[in-house]
This record gives structure tokens, sequence and C-alpha cells, in this order.
């Protein structure tokens, strides 16, 4: 019977000590976020990543990025990234699950994770904080996160930081770089094509900068193109 307890106890305090860890490790993230309310990020998990690649080759390096207010961002590029990425941005509230539902049967008929249905949000919270990993403990993660970000900003700020800390390409992260980068102009100055050319670039940003004549490209430019003037921004 005090063998029981013993167990018993030993079992609570691990299970306390774990949940407090687990705690604190979230409450970490959530200061971040709030932080970020009202103050711009510097860096993300994601382009420390990238950095950290690049200055093994040249310990010199930077990374091509310029933080760029809202209203400076070009609306044509907001909506073609909402045609692109998450036609129901402004309406749901971090997930898009009828987007959740079509990746998991098609992860079903693959075999394999090839979709994950994640939103601007969930890839905004993956690109702050977490790796490219798939697995469905960083999707937790994710979803964790995506849930922090809804609740302390506004879907406007959300989008705004995403805008300016999104990978587009080798080296290249946010609108301004990009637009500088890919057309030689601002991100306010770009057309309603070449918008519509820097948003079918997301799903693999560093695939196109390399492949920039790619069929599949060009006819998804296109038909973003045809879709963006319907999309809702915040």
């Amino acid at each position: 019977m005090r063998l029981l307890v013993s167990l018993w106890k030993l079992f609570c305090y691990a299970a306390g000590t774990t949940v407090a860890a687990l705690a604190i490790y979230e409450f970490w993230f959530f200061v971040q976020i709030l932080y970020w309310v009202d103050h711009n990020p510097r860096m993300t998990s994601v382009m420390d990543m990238r950095l950290d690649a690049l200055r093994q080759k040249d310990p010199g390096a930077v990374l091509e990025q310029r933080w760029t207010p809202y209203g400076r961002i070009s609306n044509d590029l907001k909506r073609a990234i909402i045609v692109a990425e998450d036609a129901k941005f402004v309406e749901h509230d971090g997930f898009d699950w009828e987007g959740i539902q079509r990746a998991m049967e098609k992860n079903q008929r693959r075999g394999k994770i090839v979709a994950g249905g994640s939103t601007i949000t969930q890839q905004l919270a993956k690109n702050l904080f977490l790796s490219g990993e798939r697995s469905l403990l960083r999707k937790g993660q994710e979803a964790i996160l995506a849930s922090m970000l809804e609740a302390t900003m506004s879907k406007r700020r959300i989008f705004e930081i995403y805008l300016n800390v999104v990978e587009w390409g080798e080296n290249v992260f946010g609108a301004e770089a990009a637009a500088r980068y890919y057309f030689g102009v601002g991100a306010g100055a770009l057309s309603p094509e070449q918008a519509a050319r820097l948003a079918a670039m997301l799903p693999r940003p560093r695939y196109y900068d390399r492949n920039r004549d790619s069929a599949y490209l060009a006819g998804y430019s296109e038909s973003i193109l045809e879709q963006m003037y319907a999309a809702q921004i915040p």
C-alpha cells in the first residue's frame, strides 16, 4: 500500500512538473506575441534558419528584407495573396475547417502528409516560431500559436506581419524586398499582374525563384489575377 501511495505521489509530481513546464513554455510564446501587437518582429524562426545556412557559406551574409507599413503595400498584392493562400481569411477564427478536411482527405489518398490546409494565421505562426517539419506535434503547436495570434491581434495586424516576413525566394523576405528583387519597384507600386505573380510563388518561393519560366507558375498567376478583385482584405 505504501508503495502504491509513493508511486502515485511520484506520478503526480512528474505530471505537475510537466504541466508547469509546458505552461511556462507556452506563456513565453504568448508574451512575444503580445509584444508584437505594437512592435515589429525583427527576425523569425524561418529567417534565422535561412541566415544560418547562408552564413555557413558566407559569414557576412544578410537577408533581403525591409519592413513596410500595411498601408504602403499594394492592395492588389493583398487581394492576390488572399486568393492564393486563404480565401476566408477575414471570416475565420484562424482555422479553415473545410480546408483542413480537404487536406486530410488528400493526405489519406496519398498515404502521407502532402497538404496541411494552413491559413495565413497558421502560416504566420509557423514562420515566427517553428521549423518546416511536418508532424502532428508541430501542427498542434502551430494551432496553439495561431489561436494566440487571433486572440491578441486584429486581422489587419496579422496580415501586416505576414506580408513583411513571408519568404519569397532565395534570401528574400517580405513584400518590399520581393517587389524590388523581382520587379525593381516598391511594394506599393506593384501592378495587378506583378502582384498575382508574387502570390503564385508563395507555396514554393525558392523553387520558383530558380524556375521563373515555369508554365505552371504562369498559369496559376493568370488564375489568381482573374479572381483577385473579388477578394476581401482587412
